[in-house]
Formats: C-alpha cells, structure tokens, sequence
C-alpha cells in the first residue's frame, strides 16, 4: 500500500477506534513509568504470548560448519571401515559440491570420550567444553535444505535461502523490543576477519523496520562505525542537529506516515545515545585480570574470545540478541589449516576455551537460567573425504545437509542432554530428526512465543521466522 494512502486511511474515525485501545494504554502505561513516549518508542519492551523461559540470546555461528563427526557424533564403526569404498546406496541420486564418483569413507582422526556426568561423547579437540557438557544440550540430528554456505546460513537465520527475509535477532526485537535505551536491541560481533557466508542479510531486519537490524560492534577500534563525532563537532552542535533533523522527520512523519521515518527518528536518538554507552559497555580493560585470563581475551585486540566476554557484557547492559559470527569452519582439507587433524584441533583452540569460559560466566553471575546459548553451523560434513583431497595426506569433508550437532546450553534448555541419532556411518537421523525451522520454533518458544503468531504483514500476507513449518522441540526442554 502507498504510505501516504495508508496515512490517510489510518486518520478515519473507524482505524482510529480499532487501535486506540493499544495507543493509548501505551502512552498511559509510559506515562505510569515516567518514560517519554518518544524516546525509543519503535524498541519498547514488547509483551510475549506467555511467560518466558529466557529473556536473551547469544547466539555463536561457526561460519563453514565445524565437522560434527570429529567433534560431537562418535562413530566407531566409520573409524573401523575408514577407507573403504562409500557404499552405493548412499551416492545415488545425490548431489555435493565438491565430490563425484564413489569417495572413500573417512573414520576421524580425533580421540573421543565420554564426558561429565550425563556420559556424552566428545572430542579431544574441546578439552575445556568437556568440562561444561552437563551444561550443554546437544542436538545430533539436525537437518537443512541446503547444501551450499549461503543459503543454508540465510535459511537458518531467515526461514528462508533467499535474502529479503529478517533475521532471527530481528524477529526477536520485533516481538520483545528491548531492555536498554541506550543500545541496540540486537548486537552482532564478527571474529576472523570475514563477514558470515549470507553477507549483512543474515542479521538484517528485512522488511521489518529498519531499528531491527542487527549493529555489527567492533573489539577493536570505534566500537560503531561513524557513531563518533566528526573532528570540529562537538557534543553539543551534535545535538543541536539531531533536534534540526527531527523537527524536519516529525513533519515529513505527518504528512506521509512512513514507518521508516520513525524509525529514522529513532535511531538518530539511539546513536546519540551510544557514543556514551557503546564505548563503556565495549571495554573489557574493565574486567578483572581472572576473567580476561579464563576467557583469553585480550583488551584492544579482536577475537572470538573477546567477542565471547564482549557478549556476556552486552547481555548484563541488557541486549536482547547477540550474534556471533567466526569465521574459518569450512574443513574440505585443502589446505592444512582446513584438514580435520592439525588443522581442526588449532582452530577448536581459538574456539574452546571462550565459549567454556561464557557458559561458566554466566552461570557463575546468575545470568545463565534466562540466557540462551545456541551453538552451531549452517549444515553437516560428509562421512566422506571431499573430492578434491581424496589423494592427499590432508583429510577433509565435503558439505553435507543430511545431519549435523548443534547444541545450547542454558535458557531453560535440557544440560548434560543427548537428542537425535544417526546411522553407524553418520550418512542419516534414524531418530528425532530435527529440522532448521524445528530450532527456530523452539528457540522463539523460550522466548515466549508461539512462532505461528509472532507475524508481519507485509505485501499481502502474514510472514513469520519458521515460514510456514516448525514444531517446538518440548523434549529439549525443562
């Protein structure tokens, strides 16, 4: 609809009696809590379908995909039948993106034992996670659509693997709004150097309002670009513009009714804010020596593990999601810091110790019964050597839609719990398989959503995170 029309049409007498129930319970409610109507008004604490289990998310997205077979899904009879033939029936009518013919299974080179008290199977590779599995809540028969890195990160985050749909951090502000005024609702951190495999879509709002949009921070340097003042600009000529800026917003929002020159008004008043409250919330120099060493953070560098404490603090100010994107899990082993040995156990390094130290940490501030934790990648990797290595010394796995492990820990999830399983070989789920809109549903459940209802009208029809599927995983959950 033409906004201006829309404009119009909300003005009527009958639009005005249909909304005004909630317009004006808000700005009574507002007024209760001495809260200017204006100020944040687009990221106001939103109310939920009913109570939630958590009130935040950190979510920690290994972008390429770790390889679950040497990390997470112990398969000793693919380590006894290493190097034979991949039997026939497993190849037929399929597709990969780097393996044709008949490839060779490959058993992993990662020693495995069974961990903490619930017993779970987990690598070597993770000798500090070992430490905190009865927190985690592993997911082993996770399926996707898509078997290449794009649009399989853009269906987890999006619902779909094609861009123009929001993101899950944007769908969460949209339907909680926020708990800090004074910084974004949905926060993203980007580690080793590259943006995810969907670029800014898999943290955009879409066509929700733009105040969804996910903020990419930096750990090192001006925490936001250009939130800074410009040199000659002083604090207060800043505001003396921003008041400019608004006056001539407040009147085009008359005259047109355009959602998004709210939101603009809105979010010129939050980056007014953040020049204050970024910078001290990304300060980890503030953190006592202990808890810079457990998680191996580093002040003015740029990590996972600084990214890793840079989320805790986030979360304790009050963010509603925050996303973490590392880069460096695509192990084909075409190189050797891509193989499933060497390669596998020195990026696991940078990865281990961090997110152990989160799980502690927040358990340890009371943070972690509402926090919850979501780890994984976008897809699996094959039982297989991937086609490009198979004479090489360096072994490597192709991707792989049919089943991967994921895991969360905290946030009213299930600790020191095993769900799914896959066949001998790891080529299948035999059992509870759980499907990328199935963890989108259950993740906007502990929110307090019910993922059918939780909508957005736009271009004619209803649209929602899980699309038109999902079910809510109830046995992952306390």
């Amino acid at each position: 609809m033409n906004p201006l029309t829309e404009n119009l049409q909300n003005r009527t007498r009958r639009y005005f009696l249909r909304d005004s129930a909630m317009g004006l319970g808000a700005l009574a409610t507002a007024s209760l809590l001495n809260e200017g109507p204006a100020r944040g008004a687009s990221l106001s604490v939103g109310q939920s379908h009913f109570a939630p289990k958590a009130r935040r998310v950190i979510y920690l997205h290994m972008t390429g995909s770790p390889p679950n077979l040497d990390l997470f899904d112990y398969k000793p009879e693919l380590i006894k039948r290493h190097g034979e033939d991949c039997p026939k029936s497993f190849l037929d009518g399929r597709e990969f993106a780097f393996t044709s013919g008949t490839p060779t299974l490959l058993g992993t080179p990662q020693k495995f034992e069974q961990v903490g008290k619930a017993g779970s199977w987990m690598s070597a590779a993770l000798p500090n996670l070992k430490r905190v599995s009865d927190e985690m809540c592993f997911v082993h028969s996770m399926t996707t659509d898509q078997f290449n890195h794009a649009p399989a990160e853009l269906l987890i985050y999006t619902g779909s693997p094609r861009t123009g749909r929001p993101s899950m951090g944007s769908w969460v502000t949209y339907g909680l709004g926020s708990e800090n005024e004074d910084l974004p609702a949905f926060v993203v951190l980007i580690s080793s150097g590259v943006q995810p495999n969907g670029g800014k879509s898999s943290f955009g709002s879409g066509f929700l309002p733009s105040v969804h949009q996910g903020v990419q921070c930096r750990s090192k340097g001006d925490p936001v670009l250009f939130a800074s003042n410009p040199p000659g600009m002083s604090e207060k000529l800043r505001r003396s513009t921003l008041d400019a800026l608004n006056e001539l917003n407040q009147i085009q929002a008359q005259e047109m009714g355009h959602p998004e020159t709210q939101t603009r008004i809105s979010q010129y008043e939050l980056a007014f804010r953040m020049q204050t409250s970024v910078p001290e919330v990304m300060n980890i120099s503030q953190e006592p020596q202990y808890i810079l060493d457990d998680y191996g953070a580093t002040p003015g560098g740029s990590s996972l593990a600084n990214n890793c404490l840079l989320a805790r603090r986030l979360v304790e100010s009050g963010v509603r999601f925050v996303q973490l994107f590392d880069w460096g899990w695509d192990f084909h082993g075409t190189a050797a810091a891509t193989g499933i040995g060497d390669g596998l156990v020195g990026k696991c390094a940078t990865m281990d110790k961090p997110v152990a130290a989160l799980i502690r940490d927040l358990r340890q501030r009371g943070l972690l019964d509402d926090t919850l934790i979501v780890w994984g990648g976008e897809f699996g990797r094959t039982p297989f050597r991937e086609g490009r290595t198979a004479k090489s010394k360096i072994l490597g796995r192709d991707h792989y839609p049919d089943c991967f492990t994921m895991w969360m820990a905290g946030g009213g999830t299930k600790g020191g719990f095993d769900f799914g399983t896959t066949d001998e070989l790891g080529f299948g789920v035999i059992e509870n398989p759980v499907h990328v809109h199935d963890l989108q549903a259950t993740i906007l459940y502990q929110l307090g959503f019910d993922h059918t209802r939780l909508t957005y009208r736009f271009q004619g029809r209803d649209y929602r995170l899980t699309d038109v599927h999902g079910e809510v995983m109830h046995d992952l959950l306390m």
